[in-house]
């Protein structure tokens, strides 16, 4: 799977997620010096970006008791963001937070391009270029330009799937192991890994070398961080207990359920609908017939975000690696003219912009 000089579809989705995110940048700009606050601050010093930047300055070890006495420990935090920020700090005059930013709009780019990958390689060039915008336009694509780990886990995870659609295993698990050192999430992708595996076995009673090492090296990285976090807390099980004390424990819906619950009826009644929507979407990822690991990992992604226990705020976000989502109405969109897809696309960037822009300036977190 050679990488060769981008073409002229490649340069249309890069360049249209780029225009994305410019779009994005410019209203939070716009929003920031309406309001009086500094936009570049809310990108790259505020929530998880200060847990990153700490640990890439000084390591491991630090930790918050709040006031009911839940422990909040940076060991939540996986260590590839702050090890690539510690690494350019050290190279490039920029402090780490810039260096986080520098490393999550790189990798952005490298995911859309990652994910024009797929999306050309199951539905066509045109859908594909319309797949990598779409996931610039996702309503929490502010995100991508924070120094957060979402774009980072997401190139990983778009290269490592379509290297399973184009056979080559062994860079598919080492792609996968690079983003089991970036988010917990990686744990759908290595069971798309997996269950693509076992299909493969099942359907032809063989399994070829390179697919058997691929799927052996892809847990790797998660696996070594989990165990990094047990030896030094001294427990097995340590790493689920620091993701408990953080409210990231499975109930397997218990959580999201109770929330939707003590909303107003109206609130609940938009957010049931929302959730309404996702499952249709699902539904028609099944029904479109995506590739298995694709369908597996974006299944896998949705289902990780929504059985949690986590802050029900942060759940659209986590959800934004499934890019898989988006294939059926970039298929949709790419029926359309491109007199009528630009405006389209145009419209739900300003729309993401400024929702992010809101979100950004507001109290968050995100």
């Amino acid at each position: 799977m050679p990488l060769t000089r981008p073409d002229r579809s490649t340069l249309a989705a890069l360049g249209g997620y780029a225009a994305t995110r410019v779009v994005g940048l410019v209203v939070l700009a716009v929003a920031a010096a309406a309001t009086g606050e500094d936009g570049l601050h809310r990108l790259k010093g505020r929530w998880d970006s200060v847990w990153y930047v700490r640990i890439a300055e000084h390591g491991y070890g630090y930790q918050v008791t709040l006031p009911n006495g839940d422990v909040h420990s940076d060991l939540a935090f996986f260590p590839l963001l702050p090890a690539l920020e510690r690494g350019l700090s050290a190279v490039l005059p920029v402090d780490a937070a810039t260096a986080g930013l520098l490393v999550s709009w790189t990798a952005g780019l490298a995911a859309a391009w990652g994910i024009f990958r797929c999306g050309d390689h199951v539905a066509g060039r045109r859908a594909g270029v319309l797949l990598a915008v779409l996931w610039g336009v996702y309503p929490t694509a502010f995100v991508q330009s924070m120094a957060y780990t979402e774009t980072l886990f997401t190139a990983f995870a778009a290269w490592s799937l379509y290297a399973v659609l184009r056979g080559r295993w062994i860079l598919a698990g080492v792609l996968c192991s690079a983003a089991g050192l970036t988010r917990p999430t990686a744990a759908a992708l290595i069971a798309a890994l997996g269950i693509t595996a076992l299909v493969t076995l099942v359907r032809d009673r063989r399994l070829p070398w390179s697919t058997l090492a691929g799927v052996l090296i892809a847990p790797l990285g998660w696996l070594a961080y989990v165990a990094y976090v047990g030896v030094r807390q001294g427990s097995p099980t340590a790493y689920f207990d620091v993701q408990a004390a953080w409210g990231n424990s499975i109930d397997f819906g218990v959580a999201l359920a109770a929330f939707i619950a003590g909303l107003p009826w109206p609130a609940a009644l938009g957010l049931c609908a929302a959730l309404a929507l996702l499952g249709w979407l699902v539904a028609l990822c099944v029904r479109q017939r995506q590739p298995l690991p694709l369908l597996v990992y974006t299944i896998g992604v949705v289902f990780v975000s929504l059985v949690g226990a986590a802050y029900f705020g942060s759940r659209p976000r986590l959800m934004m690696p499934a890019f898989g989502l988006l294939l059926p109405p970039a298929v949709a969109l790419a029926r359309v003219r491109t007199r009528i897809a630009v405006p389209v696309l145009a419209g739900l960037a300003l729309a993401s912009g400024a929702y992010g822009a809101f979100t950004l300036l507001g109290s968050g977190p995100p």
